[in-house]
């Protein structure tokens, strides 16, 4: 018989049943047994108790069961990729007062904005002329900027939002656009917390909730774009690094050693996670940390392979653009999301700007040309490529593709005070912009919504950004009101409302 040594919990030498159980691998037994009722469970409980254990189910029939949540970091300028405005060319160089559109200035949508203030855009004022050509494409006749040829083929895949807005002028938007508040609000969950939270895995071996690209570094958002807060850390996304030779810098042994050498060294550490987790029960953080050493260890075997390029035909490499120096970094994050969501990825974020070559991302304060021409040719043929090889493959009838910015830019040039040598720019702006969506069961070749003649203010069926949060989540089979926290009040505002015109 096994000698029960007094552990923790104990009193006057004396061992509890918790803590006889966790000692004796019984709490291991239950982590395993938990692990299997989540993945299983048929209903979420009510109970503030249970709150945080995911059923693993939808609440209706879902269209979609992954998602592929491309960011571009930076504000992209909507008038020059998939909103332009000819009026911005006829009248450029005049002031918005000089053209038939000065009412611009007048509306009242201005004042929901923060950052935003009127003598802020008198800077701004001066139209500044389209930098690109467009033309219309595909069957929808749908106007799309020169820049992206390659997506401009797959037009009529794709739904086209024209009316997104959000009310921060700086970069926390990138934040906002995640989770639906603003910095000065405190941190909510990102809308990927709240896909990881409600439907929980689709493959053991991998996180359900992965981020690719430079979100620490750049995101203003920096991991709250992509944490769960009060869902628990159990629910933030998980890191990887593209790099087929380290793409799990963290997780990786710091030596060579055996399996089983390796298997003993985690039982250890699960073992004394154990003893602490008698200690303290409700410590939502040591939960999500042994469920991370947990993951880890299959995570070792399991992600290498997602890496392996070289297993993709040579069709499939060019589709992406992984033959040619300035598509492949882009083109290696949309072929790594495509391999992770087809081996059960429930949500895949990814971040393009701010990092390495394209240094601030798409913030093109000055010499808007130079900053889109060169950004929009490293990621117009790979996320093409990704919506095409979805397609082949049947995988774009349940996997939702969105393209999201955290704003568009200004109509007008951007003028700053104190700084002659800005020339040809253009500067934040929320009041209107372009999201898109492609794939799980939303209808392509559609353009709903729309900007001014300027492209100025979103006017026509507006959609604050939670709206896009409530179409994935619904695609999802998922209710934002079904989600509700006890303790966690939430303002209408942050459900938003499903964009039921893109549905198919």
């Amino acid at each position: 018989m096994r000698q029960v040594r007094p552990i923790f919990g104990s009193c006057c030498g004396r061992v509890s049943r918790r803590s006889f159980l966790a000692d004796s691998g019984l709490g291991f037994t239950g982590l395993v047994l938990g692990a299997m009722l989540q993945h299983d469970g048929i209903a979420r409980a009510a109970t503030v108790q249970d709150w945080a254990r995911p059923d693993g189910k939808p609440h209706f029939t879902p269209k979609a069961k992954s998602v592929i949540w491309i960011f571009m970091l930076g504000g992209v300028s909507h008038v020059e990729s998939f909103d332009p405005k000819p009026a911005l060319s006829k009248y450029g160089g005049k002031t918005i007062g000089e053209t038939p559109y000065r009412r611009v200035l007048d509306s009242p949508h201005i004042k929901n904005h923060v950052n935003a203030t009127m003598e802020e855009r008198k800077l701004m004022q001066t139209l500044l002329p389209l930098q690109v050509g467009y033309r219309k494409r595909g069957q929808c006749g749908v106007e799309i900027s020169d820049w992206w040829p390659h997506l401009s083929e797959c037009a009529d895949d794709i739904a086209f939002i024209r009316s997104t807005w959000t009310t921060d002028n700086d970069h926390g938007a990138q934040l906002q656009f995640h989770t639906g508040r603003q910095f000065f609000q405190g941190y909510y969950p990102s809308v990927g917390s709240w896909v990881h939270y409600g439907l929980g895995t689709l493959n053991e071996n991998l996180p359900q909730f992965v981020v690719l690209g430079p979100m620490v570094a750049t995101n203003c958002g920096g991991f709250a774009a992509v944490g769960g807060n009060y869902l628990g850390p159990e629910h933030s996304g998980v890191q990887l690094a593209v790099d087929p030779e380290h793409p799990l810098p963290f997780a990786r042994p710091e030596r060579p050693n055996f399996k089983g050498e390796q298997e003993a060294e985690f039982e250890f550490v699960q073992k004394l996670n154990r003893l602490n987790s008698v200690v303290y029960p409700d410590d939502a953080s040591l939960r999500a940390r042994i469920k991370s050493y947990e993951l880890a260890f299959r995570m070792q075997t399991t992600i290498p392979e997602l890496f392996r390029f070289e297993q993709e035909n040579d069709s499939t490499r060019r589709m992406y653009g992984l033959e040619q120096e300035e598509t492949k970094t882009f083109g290696q994050v949309c072929l790594t999301a495509r391999r992770q969501v087809e081996r059960g990825v429930r949500f895949v974020q990814v971040f393009h700007g701010g990092s390495g070559n394209d240094n601030n991302g798409w913030d093109a304060h000055s010499d808007l040309k130079e900053n889109h021409t060169k950004l929009s040719a490293m990621v117009d043929q790979p996320t093409a490529g990704l919506l095409k090889d979805l397609k082949q493959r049947g995988m774009l009838d349940d996997t939702l593709v969105v393209w999201a910015t955290e704003f568009g830019r200004s109509p007008g040039v951007e003028v700053r005070p104190n700084d002659a040598t800005a020339k040809g720019g253009r500067d934040h702006h929320p009041f209107g912009f372009t999201t898109w969506m492609a794939g799980g069961g939303i209808k392509g070749g559609v353009i709903h919504g729309a900007t001014d003649e300027l492209g100025f203010h979103a006017i026509e069926n507006r959609h604050y950004v939670t709206d896009i949060h409530a179409t994935v989540l619904h695609q999802l089979g998922l209710d934002p009101r079904r989600l509700e926290v006890p303790g966690q009040k939430r303002l209408e505002i942050d459900f938003g409302a499903p964009i039921k015109e893109i549905m198919a």
